[in-house]
């Protein structure tokens, strides 16, 4: 008879841990019946905010009144929790749009001066998951490649805007001289990384005590990207998984905003189901142009500043009513039954939310949060102090856990948000 171990369990020798994969003995259900899969997390982030009337009830609990947005996520109403008043404190940066960069992160003050980001909480849990699966995190966007997920070292990774590059990347094994390539491209990174760490004490002897620290800060990227370049070539010899979905297309036209967003959320389900990446991050982007959808006449980000003016507020609504239909799909997909007889969503905690809470006015308060899935006890519509924000954290903290990442703290946290 197997004993059961904790999900948390770690090798531990000498000061050094090595945290465990999702093993069959890290649950009772070994023993009568299928594994029970492990929780991901999923964040998606509207960068120019939701119509705030449109959204939040005026009642709150289960039995909440719905709103005109709401009613487009009718038939998933006992699988997600709407929160309003969370943000991140201290988010008035050097430009109005400042908070897109911190909005997974909550490091203050962004872009003033002397502001380095930090880590976000898709790189934070990916760092603390590891190579349990091929990509320990993935950042997708709709357009640019500009992502909200920043490194330990207040880096930026870019993200996929391609589609069909995402795919291949999962699911399409190259031919043998490609692998080849890939392997040289290892073991070239390796080389370098180590050709510029046995330098760093001849840096460090000719510098000043603030470039010393900027020179403890690079190379300690370097020592995790050697660590990423081993996981990476230790992956190459394992087999992708095989899907029977034909490769998507990438849409070039950056007008049709909701035909791109929604080309990259149909790739969601084929990773999580595979386990190929169990934290992934989505930035749906202004892409700068009129988006092609009817009744529509200007720029989103020009819609999203309307000055309450009725008729931009109607196109802004009719934009982020197609963008609602695009989550309410999502949501819709993952709630089939695909594994262990259970939902994808029932295993993955989804959260959707904004950088801004009033995008007319650049306000980064009272942002608007549904999550999802996630076997989290539900319960509507929760409001906290419009006046005396929630750290929008503390929820973080929660995702963390539900993650299997044991953590009291994450950001500018000051407790738990439990749902």
């Amino acid at each position: 008879m197997s004993r059961l171990i904790s999900r948390r369990t770690a090798l531990k020798a000498s000061g050094l841990s090595i945290a465990l994969p999702f093993l069959e003995s890290m649950t009772s259900a070994n023993a009568t019946g299928p594994v029970e899969p492990p929780q991901r997390m999923l964040l998606i982030c509207n960068a120019l905010g939701l119509h705030s009337p449109s959204l939040f009830p005026t009642t709150t609990g289960n039995e909440y009144e719905s709103t005109e947005y709401l009613n487009l996520l009718a038939e998933h109403r006992k699988d997600f929790t709407l929160f309003s008043g969370l943000s991140h404190p201290d988010q008035n940066g050097k430009e109005p749009h400042d908070t897109e960069m911190t909005w997974l992160s909550a490091a203050r003050n962004p872009g003033l001066g002397g502001f380095k980001n930090s880590i976000s909480v898709d790189q934070y849990a990916a760092t603390k998951l590891g190579h349990v699966t091929r990509f320990p995190s993935l950042s997708l966007s709709t357009n640019s490649t500009e992502s909200q997920s920043y490194t330990s070292n207040g880096v930026m990774l870019p993200a996929h805007n391609r589609p069909s590059v995402v795919f291949a990347k999962m699911f399409l094994t190259g031919n043998a001289w490609e692998q080849r390539r890939q392997r040289e491209r290892l073991a070239d990174g390796r080389s370098i990384l180590d050709s510029v760490a046995d330098q760093s004490k001849m840096l460090k002897q000719k510098t000043g005590v603030n470039d010393r620290r900027q020179l403890d800060e690079y190379f300690e990227a370097i020592r995790v990207a050697e660590s990423e370049l081993r996981e990476a070539e230790a992956w190459l010899d394992r087999p992708k998984p095989q899907v029977k979905v034909d490769p998507p297309q990438d849409i070039d036209d950056s007008a049709d905003l909701i035909g791109r967003t929604k080309s990259m959320l149909n790739l969601i389900p084929l990773i999580l189901q595979t386990d190929s990446s169990r934290i992934i991050t989505v930035m749906i982007q202004d892409h700068m142009v009129v988006p092609k959808i009817g009744g529509i006449s200007a720029e989103h980000h020009n819609l999203s500043h309307h000055g309450q003016d009725p008729n931009k507020i109607s196109q802004l609504k009719i934009i982020e009513t197609e963008l609602l239909k695009c989550f309410n799909e999502l949501l819709g997909q993952l709630a089939k039954p695909t594994e262990a007889e259970g939902r994808l969503l029932d295993h993955t905690s989804v959260l959707l939310g904004s950088n801004l809470g009033n995008a007319n006015a650049h306000d980064p308060s009272n942002l608007p949060i549904i999550l999802a899935g996630g076997k989290h006890k539900h319960q509507g519509y929760v409001a906290h102090s419009k006046s005396d924000n929630t750290p929008l954290c503390n929820l973080y903290v929660h995702l963390l856990n539900r993650v299997g990442i044991e953590t009291d703290n994450f950001g500018t946290s000051t407790g738990t948000l439990s749902v």
